[in-house]
């Protein structure tokens, strides 16, 4: 996964929330915003977009962006940064039996997912489907079991997680073009779909987003940028887009594709 970028109104007070929060590190400053990350690996671009609206409720757009941490530790120091510092930020927590996950909504509303993975031994598989599920998860036990001033605030993209209109839509691009594999399909609301069997690098849902059209030029998600492993994988996908009479843009750098609710998805080798 590779960084996803987002078009925000305050650029200061959200710089603020992924840097003194998150944990986050300035790795380019551009005009009118940054790229926020660790080391040479982005994680999130800022671009200052004053002019435009916010989404309203039920549009399709970002659900969160998930940010993957080495180790519990690692983890527990962000999510006490977070919130010591942005209190009304946190939205919820959970066991997935896959990773345990703490949820908060940055300055712009745009969720945010911080997690750490259960070793791949320990995850269950039933009939060759991956389990997953929404467990309690209590905060304060977490970070007073893990949390340690020695940890690191290292942390890339894990996965990304969209609000949709249409599951069977998303299936056909994010599985038919993309080339995703699906690892759950939770009662035709929620996809989630990965490479390498991860559990997951991408998820849609429609939980508040059913029927949702084309989104407009608003706050929010601007794309996100998929890193395949080589460019014989962007031939196959630039084959397969052209099987499916999807249209792309080829700049010589990756190709750029936008799903059926106009969520732009890079992707390079």
């Amino acid at each position: 996964m590779g960084a996803v970028s987002l078009r925000v109104a305050n650029v200061e007070a959200t710089l603020d929330f992924y840097t003194r929060g998150v944990g986050l590190e300035v790795l380019e400053s551009l005009p009118g915003g940054y790229v926020l990350g660790h080391g040479p690996q982005a994680s999130i671009v800022l671009e200052h977009q004053p002019s435009l609206k916010h989404a309203s409720s039920g549009e399709a757009g970002l659900f969160h962006t998930a940010l993957l941490f080495a180790t519990r530790a690692d983890l527990a120091l962000a999510v006490s940064n977070v919130a010591n510092n942005f209190p009304r930020a946190f939205t919820g927590s959970a066991n997935h039996l896959v990773s345990e996950a703490f949820y908060f909504n940055d300055p712009e509303q745009n969720g945010v997912e911080l997690y750490f993975d259960l070793p791949r031994s320990e995850w269950v598989y039933e009939s060759g489907q991956l389990q997953m599920a929404t467990l309690p998860l209590d905060p304060n036990r977490f970070l007073a079991e893990n949390l340690s001033m020695e940890a690191s605030s290292a942390s890339s993209v894990g996965h990304v997680h969209l609000s949709v209109g249409d599951i069977a839509q998303a299936n056909n691009f994010y599985v038919g073009v993309l080339g995703f594999e699906t690892t759950v399909n939770w009662a035709n609301t929620a996809l989630f779909v990965s490479a390498g069997g991860y559990h997951h690098h991408m998820a849609m849902n429609i939980w508040r987003s059913r029927g949702a059209g084309v989104r407009q030029q608003v706050l929010g998600l601007g794309d996100l940028t998929l890193k395949l492993g080589n460019e014989e994988a962007l031939i196959a996908l630039k084959d397969r887009a052209k099987f499916h009479s999807w249209s792309f843009q080829d700049d010589g750098a990756g190709l750029k594709l936008n799903d059926p609710w106009g969520n732009r998805v890079i992707v390079q080798a």
